[in-house]
């Protein structure tokens, strides 16, 4: 189905936790970061549950199962269950589950997530190709996964086994900086094998389906950090989303989404879905927002004025996704970021 392409960010009238029924969090980057919550989230997610939104976590991280996940968050101070969490790997092994007879043993190449969501759907976990597996399921399975195990999906892949992936992420975020994701040891095998995944997690299909099933979201508010997880898998499930900045998403890299990463609303943080959201409205020449205005000026994106530094990036994101239209925006706004701090 062909979707508007947005040129704006969007303004709200309500607050937006009030707006949305259901809040479909991503978890690193979003609510915490290396272990500990980012600042103003716990307040920030407390708030909107007390006021009837449902707070759901949904994450592309494989490894911790959901009991794990929320017990993490309860001690954060955020009190989670474990049906609140939903995660790739549950994704993927409904995916595999559609696909094999029940019953079935799947080869698993990551971590403890996999399996529990394997089991629940009624599959038999296996650590070896020499186990008959039906199916390969691969997922992050923690920095200190064996290269033996990428072998073992390697050798049941060249046997015309199906290869699944919980996601593709080449990187997560973490306590020393950006280490490398799931996506990276898919990369691997892909290479080792010339196969191709199924893949389950954000920004695809099964990932949005699995979350909507399990949450029973009627008007969803997709929030995250990443333009190309959780804003892509929201443009595909075709629902609103809150894009914050505490995470892997800069200014520069926003200005330039293409329209599939282009997030419905911007904000600094968490405290964005208390509020509700200003409107971006057309000035002469450009866009205006708050209390500035911005234009494209020969190939530079021009901010004038003064005012909450959100205001300004909105309509910094109006003037260059105006300018891009389907395309990704090729002018230059680093002297209006650096402006608004960003």
């Amino acid at each position: 189905m062909s979707q508007t392409v947005r040129t704006r960010p969007e303004g709200s009238r309500s607050v937006l936790s009030e707006a949305y029924d259901t809040a479909l969090l991503d978890l690193d980057g979003v609510v915490y970061a290396g272990g500990h919550a980012i600042d103003h989230a716990v307040e920030s997610l407390g708030t909107a549950r007390s006021g009837g939104m449902r707070l759901a976590y949904v994450t592309n991280n494989a490894l911790r199962t959901p009991d794990a996940v929320a017990g993490h968050l309860t001690e954060l101070g955020i009190p989670t269950g474990a049906a609140d969490v939903i995660t790739s790997a549950q994704a993927a092994a409904r995916l595999v589950s559609e696909q094999v007879p029940a019953g079935a043993r799947v080869l698993v190449i990551g971590g403890e997530g996999l399996r529990v969501a394997l089991r629940e759907r009624g599959l038999e976990p296996v650590e070896s190709a020499e186990d008959a597996p039906v199916a390969v399921v691969q997922g992050y399975g923690g920095p200190d996964m064996a290269w033996g195990r990428f072998a073992e999906a390697c050798y049941a892949i060249a046997r015309g086994v199906p290869w699944f992936a919980s996601n593709t992420d080449l990187t997560i975020p973490s306590a020393r900086g950006i280490a490398p994701g799931n996506g990276a040891a898919v990369e691997v095998v892909r290479i080792a094998t010339g196969a191709e995944p199924q893949v389950a997690g954000k920004p695809l299909p099964p990932m949005h389906r699995e979350t909507i099933l399990r949450t029973g979201a009627e008007r969803p508010l997709v929030v995250g950090d990443r333009l190309d997880t959780d804003i892509e898998g929201a443009f595909n499930g075709e629902v609103d989303s809150l894009l914050v900045l505490t995470g892997v998403t800069d200014g520069a890299q926003l200005l330039a989404a293409p329209p599939e990463h282009r997030p419905t609303y911007v904000d600094a943080d968490l405290r964005g879905m208390l509020t509700g959201q200003p409107e971006v409205t057309p000035v002469e020449g450009g866009f205006g927002c708050g209390g500035w205005t911005t234009v494209a000026r020969g190939q530079e994106l021009v901010l004038d004025g003064e005012g909450d530094a959100m205001d300004g990036l909105r309509a910094l994101c109006a003037a260059a996704w105006t300018e891009a239209g389907s395309g990704t925006c090729t002018l230059d706004g680093e002297k209006a970021l650096s402006r608004l701090g960003l």
